[in-house]
């Protein structure tokens, strides 16, 4: 299930880059020839085309009298008016004047075909032959299209062509949904621990947006289908169609000592893009198939394929540059002002660059390193020339700026070797026996897995509390990541062993000692009076109250 999940992985990057590298194999023949008929007008002093409908016929050159534009306007407007008003079948034939071949249509002059209009190779005869032949082609095929039975079927065909878009999209959105997606989540999700989340993602991304240019497409194809069915959107069409390719074709952006068009950037920055995606698959296949066998830590296999990445999209783009035609010399005033705006406002940018290359090169920190930034703990995940990936024990990614590893103290729990030592406060009553205490410690730490043991575990007498006898247990460990577990295991066994041997843990106490005496308190003279006052009145009251209950005599009777 594994080998069919990451085959398919495969699958959605190879087409990918296949559907990238065919929309430039698709766009680049169309860029050279338009630039090749582009020349060849400006040396030809140009020709016009003969439209009918939106369909192009031929085209005309100039003649002694006429420029190529007025002869061609000539014959679309007789064209044209002919195919509006004729009701029955044009006929169009082939005559000669002054011994040059005439083409007319319905007995009407229509174009002289001279010698100028003739491709090498070919006689003004044949070609006014042939162009007779596609005239009546065209002319038959404008006329149809003025039927009503043709507009019923085009209607019929252009409803049919946008469900059949509607159908495919969602298609293809089923597909992605119900088959493709999941098994990526699945694999991403398997992947993600080794490979890193962005790594892991990276499939369904691609996936997801070839399956937009897709659906693009399909949209694309079907609207210029409807378009080009219809004549009066099929002209309209072409004019948007030549109006947006001379937009994107012609050389408007200087660059040194060339210029460029929108094309050619928009196809440099996709062959950037393709470029920046074919580093991606080598270094990480050059990490999984190559480095994982030679024996080297992930450490050392995560930074001979960052130098490699780096340094093959810098010579691919230096190489890319100077088979585009592009000067690299030209750009020395921009790398001037990159320069200086490195130093004004980059500083930010420059200085995480300088600390990533530092980090990448010196290795203080490595990949799989347990490291404690700022009270943030985690293991080191990913180092690029910006910033640095850890992930928490919470499962959490943090993105760190590289310069908060060589300007602040650092942890580095895995440096040079991932040996680490714990130390476990432990406080027992007074009164406690001190060598069942350490022996309580020592077989708890030896009982537990993941304490190594050599070094040995020790037991330092710490001092004398404020409650408790104060030791600490120290252990050696060889997976920092785990030490919060471990404490927490020591100190769940170190209870029971201690309560399993009578040894009692002491909590915090407090004892409040009163003893008797007389205060020293000072009073007024005033106040001395009014209490000798105020005792004098409630006597005087109590004296004057009837008793409760009067003498008896011994019969039992009260005495008046």
């Amino acid at each position: 299930m594994k080998f069919v999940s990451f085959v398919r992985v495969r699958i959605v990057r190879t087409l990918v880059v296949a559907f990238m590298v065919g929309c430039l194999l698709a766009v680049l023949p169309s860029l050279a020839q338009n630039n090749f008929n582009q020349t060849n007008s400006i040396q030809t002093n140009s020709t016009a085309p003969i439209m009918l409908d939106g369909r192009k016929v031929f085209e005309v050159t100039p003649s002694e009298q006429y420029s190529a534009q007025e002869r061609a306007e000539y014959v679309n407007q007789v064209l044209q008016e002919l195919v509006e008003t004729a009701e029955s079948p044009i006929s169009v034939e082939l005559t000669s004047k002054d011994k040059i071949p005439v083409i007319e249509i319905d007995g009407q002059h229509l174009v002289s075909v001279t010698s100028d209009d003739t491709p090498e190779g070919r006689s003004p005869k044949e070609q006014a032959e042939f162009w007779r032949k596609k005239l009546q082609t065209v002319i038959q095929k404008a006329q149809y299209e003025r039927t009503p039975i043709y507009l019923i079927q085009a209607t019929l065909l252009s409803m049919g062509c946008i469900l059949l878009a509607i159908a495919l999209s969602w298609l293809l959105g089923k597909l992605w949904s119900d088959w493709l997606k999941p098994q990526l989540d699945k694999e991403a999700a398997e992947s993600a621990p080794l490979e890193g989340t962005k790594q892991a993602n990276s499939p369904k991304f691609a996936g997801q947006v070839l399956l937009t240019l897709i659906r693009c497409a399909i949209w694309v194809y079907a609207l210029i289908y409807i378009t080009t069915q219809f004549r009066q959107t099929r002209e309209l069409s072409h004019i948007l169609t030549d109006t947006l390719i001379a937009s994107l074709t012609s050389d408007i952006i200087p660059l040194g000592d060339n210029s460029y068009s929108v094309l050619k950037l928009l196809i440099l920055i996709s062959l950037f893009v393709g470029l920046i995606i074919l580093a991606k698959v080598i270094k990480q296949g050059l990490r999984s198939r190559i480095l994982r066998f030679t024996g080297l830590s992930r450490a050392a296999q995560e930074t001979i394929a960052i130098i490699f990445n780096y340094a093959f999209i810098f010579i691919s783009s230096l190489v890319l540059l100077q088979l585009w035609g592009l000067d690299i010399s030209s750009l020395t005033v921009f790398a001037g002002v990159l320069g200086v705006g490195i130093g004004l406002g980059l500083q930010g940018i420059a200085k995480e660059f300088i600390s990533g290359l530092v980090l990448i090169f010196e290795r203080p920190i490595q990949v799989g390193d347990f490291v404690d930034v700022g009270g943030l703990m985690g293991t080191v995940e990913y180092i690029s020339v910006r910033s640095t990936e850890i992930k928490t024990l919470d499962d959490i990614s943090i993105i760190i700026p590289n310069s908060r590893f060589l300007e602040s103290e650092v942890i580095n729990w895995s440096h040079h070797s991932a040996v680490s030592r714990l130390k476990i406060p432990v406080g027992v009553a007074y009164g406690s026996n001190l060598k069942t205490v350490r022996c309580a410690l020592i077989d708890a730490a030896k009982e537990h897995s993941d304490v190594l043991p050599q070094p040995i575990p020790r037991v330092f007498f710490k001092g004398f509390g404020d409650s408790s006898l104060d030791f600490d247990l120290l252990v050696w460990i060889s997976e920092p990541r785990k030490q919060f577990q471990i404490k927490s295991d020591l100190y769940f066994r170190i209870e029971v062993i201690l309560r399993h041997r009578d040894v009692e843990i002491p909590f915090p106490q407090r004892d409040l000692h009163v003893r008797s005496g007389n205060l020293p308190v000072d009073i007024s003279p005033q106040l001395v009076e009014s209490l000798a006052q105020l005792s004098q009145s409630l006597a005087k009251w109590l004296d004057q109250q009837p008793t409760a209950n009067p003498p008896r005599d011994g019969n039992g009777k009260g005495k008046n």
